[in-house]
């Protein structure tokens, strides 16, 4: 089987979950919690509520297991007999959240796109501090400085989540964590890789404390990528998506890291980037 396809392996939803009450069915758009729901596209509306909208029942399901509290669980009035539905809504309501059926243009109108799919949720935000993302041992973290792209947010914490990597940071005034594009870029990581917001300068304390090295990729690296030396516990930053990082923090890097290009392109998307930089620390450690 290629990789690419390859997903990790999800727990399949208990089938003698029962719910305790019927399921209350929704068809106005003028229903307050369609309103609360749609609200949840825009920051204010996920700033205000301290909900984020995940979509699909695989996604919904990784929420629930990892233990992130869903508030509400909207379903397609016409999949509900789906018995992974219904299981995955008893689940929901079990957990305390409030369920819910909607006609199919309304599962539209919530996430704007026209083939929405057959579940949504809206999941309680957490907020983690950078000193729980201290861990001992060898290991790689991942610093963003003012990343602007939510779906290369995403993507970060999906391929940080694949290697093992034991936290992000995101540094200064990065994009939302939490929005529709980043969540959806995520592809579930976002319930299971860690990650803080911090200035730069409280982040170059705490990565002092913890003795990790400071590796950037960079258009000025003296070293190629792959001849860095991470160490055994490597911190990787990478810069804004246009202006990449400013010559004062670059100055407090231990090592600024070029990857090689060739051909017309005078750059790298940002998530491919990071993927590079971060699967060699990874590789310097023999996978592990």
């Amino acid at each position: 089987m290629p990789y690419s396809v390859i997903h990790r392996k999800m727990h399949t939803t208990r089938p003698d979950f029962a719910m305790s009450q019927p399921i209350e069915t929704i068809t106005s758009t003028s229903n307050t919690l369609v309103k609360t729901l749609k609200s949840l596209e825009r920051k204010k509306g996920r700033q205000e509520t301290g909900l984020f909208l995940a979509e699909g029942a695989r996604l919904v399901e990784q929420g629930l297991e990892r233990g992130w509290q869903a508030e509400t669980l909207m379903i397609a009035a016409t999949m509900a007999d789906r018995p992974h539905l219904a299981a995955l809504a008893a689940r929901a309501e079990a957990s305390g959240a409030r369920v819910a059926l909607a006609a199919e243009n309304l599962m539209s109108r919530i996430t704007h796109k026209d083939n929405a799919q057959s579940v949504i949720a809206a999941f309680r935000q957490k907020s983690t501090p950078l000193e729980a993302l201290a861990a001992p041992g060898s290991g790689i973290w991942i610093a963003l400085y003012e990343v602007r792209d939510p779906g290369n947010l995403g993507t970060i914490l999906r391929t940080a989540d694949c290697a093992g990597a034991r936290g992000v940071i995101l540094l200064e005034t990065c994009c939302d964590p939490y929005s529709f594009e980043a969540v959806r870029a995520s592809m579930g990581s976002i319930f299971d890789m860690p990650f803080a917001q911090a200035s730069f300068a409280a982040f170059q304390a705490w990565r002092t404390e913890n003795t990790l090295s400071l590796t950037a990729a960079s258009v000025n690296g003296t070293v190629r990528h792959d001849k860095a030396a991470y160490g055994a516990r490597s911190a990787i930053i990478m810069g804004n998506e246009q202006a990449g990082l400013p010559a004062e923090i670059e100055a407090q890097c231990d090592t600024l890291a070029l990857i090689p290009m060739r051909g017309g392109a005078d750059s790298l998307n940002l998530a491919q980037a990071t993927a590079i930089m971060t699967y060699e620390a990874w590789r310097q450690g023999d996978f592990r």
